[in-house]
């Protein structure tokens, strides 16, 4: 028969290792989490800088710029928070307000010519790709955390430690999750 002891160590190391996965994936979740953050910050930075190259060609596109510029600051304002739905909802709302934008600029040959605009454009198209992927990257790694919390024996550990599933990030609308990456075309 098994002595008291060894049962006792196994059901010890069983409920570490357990723990510890639960830990990893946690950590993994926020540091996934992080990479959203750098690229919205990135994308926030960025947006003051095109809506001054564009209001230099476009001034009397107030409408499209203060929405623009109002978008950013509320999304600024719940990037820090735990709300992923919502935050979801203003970043689509505010790429709807890039796209609108950059229609303007459409309109002004000599704002599309302009090397600044034209560098800022393609900084935005690179930030849209990270964020693309860094929340491929986060709902992936919410994935993976949340199968481990749900499922045996890591429920009953996870329940024991206060660990409960996470949030994905993702589009409001069915609509907004098919929206093509960022392409302002080829830049020469």
């Amino acid at each position: 028969m098994i002595p008291f002891l060894t049962v006792f160590f196994i059901l010890i190391t069983l409920v570490a290792v357990l723990y510890n996965r639960l830990v990893q994936d946690r950590n993994r979740v926020d540091a996934a989490w992080s990479d959203i953050d750098v690229q919205l910050q990135r994308r926030h930075d960025l947006i003051p800088r095109l809506v001054k190259a564009v209001d230099q060609y476009a001034g009397y596109e107030k409408a499209t710029l203060e929405a623009v510029t109002t978008l950013r600051a509320e999304a600024v304002q719940l990037a820090g928070g735990s709300k992923l739905d919502e935050l979801g909802r203003k970043e689509e709302e505010l790429d709807k307000g890039i796209q609108r934008l950059i229609a303007v600029a459409e309109d002004y040959p000599d704002l599309k010519a302009n090397e600044n605009f034209l560098n800022l454009q393609v900084e935005l198209a690179e930030t849209e790709n990270y964020l693309q992927f860094a929340r491929r990257f986060y709902n992936g790694a919410v994935r993976q955390f949340n199968t481990r919390v749900e499922t045996v024996p890591n429920n009953m550990i996870a329940g024991a430690f206060n660990f409960s599933p996470r949030e994905f990030y993702q589009k409001s609308s069915d609509e907004a999750a098919n929206v093509p990456l960022v392409d302002f075309g080829s830049v020469e």
